[in-house]
């Protein structure tokens, strides 16, 4: 029989649920006046990292983590706005790309300033009370659970993920471009 959560387990879980709950629909409304939501963003966005601005629905999905069905209506959504197009892989008959269409860079291009502001000021902003550097306090806390949530991808799963996992990554994590390597601040070399 496990035994019940402590005072401080049921806090830090709660206070989870609660940045799970507002976090969305505060991005939602810094997103609006650009016309998408921060999932229609995310969407966008991994479609203008991916090559040709296409890649695979089932890639979308994983890459957003988002379930297909939920996905499938998002994608209805965005095409039916002309900020996606839908087209068959030509790689698999099986499979449905989809493509960034200009309009769909466009509004990409809005709202990047917009996601940029909010997350800076919504998310980044608190952890600058925390010692030492919060973002990276952030990024491992978050890769911690979601290991929990998708041992394959901590256990070296094949493919992408055994790669991701060795380099201390998630199917989550955007790829970086080589401007965006350029730009980092020289990181200062930690002994052992």
């Amino acid at each position: 029989m496990t035994s019940p959560l402590t005072h401080p387990e049921r806090v830090a879980v709660a206070r989870l649920h609660a940045l799970l709950e507002l976090l969305p629909t505060a991005l939602d409304q810094r997103l609006a006046p650009a016309g998408v939501t921060s999932f229609e963003h995310t969407v966008l966005d991994v479609l203008a990292d991916s090559p040709e601005q296409r890649a695979r629905l089932s890639e979308v999905a994983r890459r957003t983590n988002a379930s297909r069905p939920r996905l499938s209506r998002v994608a209805g959504a965005l095409e039916r706005r002309g900020l996606i197009e839908r087209a068959a892989c030509e790689l698999d008959g099986r499979a449905t790309n989809a493509v960034l269409t200009e309009r769909g860079a466009e509004t990409l291009a809005r709202s990047r300033a917009a996601y940029a502001e909010a997350v800076r000021e919504l998310v980044l902003a608190g952890l600058a009370g925390l010692p030492g550097d919060g973002t990276a306090q952030l990024s491992e806390l978050s890769y911690a659970i979601l290991t929990s949530l998708d041992p394959g991808a901590a256990a070296g799963a094949a493919g992408a993920a055994s790669e991701a996992a060795a380099a201390g990554t998630c199917p989550a994590d955007r790829p970086r471009k080589e401007a965006e390597c350029a730009a980092d601040p020289p990181q200062a070399a930690t002994a052992p």
